[in-house]
């Protein structure tokens, strides 16, 4: 049984309704300098897959958010384990391992969600305008339910802060960058390219393009994103078993 899991979601909504008007200003700063400095100065001029390279960091853009939002899950149950002691008080509770990592990855996915429309927002003030059909939110979703079990995973094996830090330096912010969210990773050696195709952010972003492109995906794009997902799901899950152990 998974009973228990809205309790851990509805905290974690709880948590960011108070602190939603900051997060927008936050997630809004970093999309809005690419897209002025990259987007609008630099690549104003420069056509990519036939479309202007505004176009093309647009979904890049979604495909980041997706990972790096859903991943921040991992800094607030930290905060909540190092100074609440709310994990204590959830391992106390009537709520199953899976319940609890079901409620925060959950969470992790609303946070990208939200963030994710920021993006759209945002490129639709330059005047991008793109597809986002159902194609596009579940390449967007998949990506979110992939980095928002891993963080509730991690977060079982750090820690301190310090540790937190250095996974989001060492894991996440390169393969933010090398991912397919500024350039196409074909223009990249082939050594380079057969590395970054056993990244999600890779996949993630190679399907969110072709949708908001009207092109149809690959269909391995979405196959390798539900395997991820599935597997750091039951890495959460095990973590958080351990954990309790």
């Amino acid at each position: 049984m998974i009973r228990g899991w809205s309790a851990v979601y509805f905290r974690e909504m709880l948590i960011l309704r108070r602190r939603l008007f900051r997060l927008i200003s936050a997630w809004s700063v970093s999309p809005l300098l690419y897209l002025i400095a990259f987007g609008y100065a630099m690549g104003k001029g420069i056509s990519i897959q036939g479309h202007t390279y505004i176009e093309f960091l647009i979904p890049g853009l979604a495909a980041m958010s997706s990972m790096t939002q859903s991943f921040a899950i991992g800094s607030e149950i930290n905060i909540a384990r190092f100074y609440w002691h709310i994990f204590e008080e959830f391992q106390a509770a009537p709520i199953s391992n899976t319940a609890y990592v079901l409620g925060e990855v959950l969470a992790g996915m609303t946070r990208a969600l939200l963030a994710g429309c920021v993006i759209l927002v945002l490129g639709a003030l330059f005047d991008v305008v793109l597809s986002y059909g159902p194609s596009f939110w579940l390449a967007f979703l998949l990506n979110s339910l992939i980095f928002s079990s891993l963080a509730v995973g991690l977060a079982m094996l750090i820690k301190s802060h310090a540790d937190q830090a250095m996974v989001t330096s060492f894991v996440i912010t390169p393969m933010a960058f090398l991912g397919g969210t500024f350039f196409p990773i074909e223009h990249l050696p082939h050594w380079a390219q057969i590395i970054l195709c056993w990244l999600p952010l890779t996949h993630a972003a190679n399907a969110i393009r072709a949708s908001s492109f009207n092109e149809a995906p690959q269909f391995s794009n979405y196959l390798i994103l539900v395997s991820l997902g599935i597997l750091a799901f039951v890495f959460a899950v095990m973590t958080v078993n351990r954990a309790r152990d």
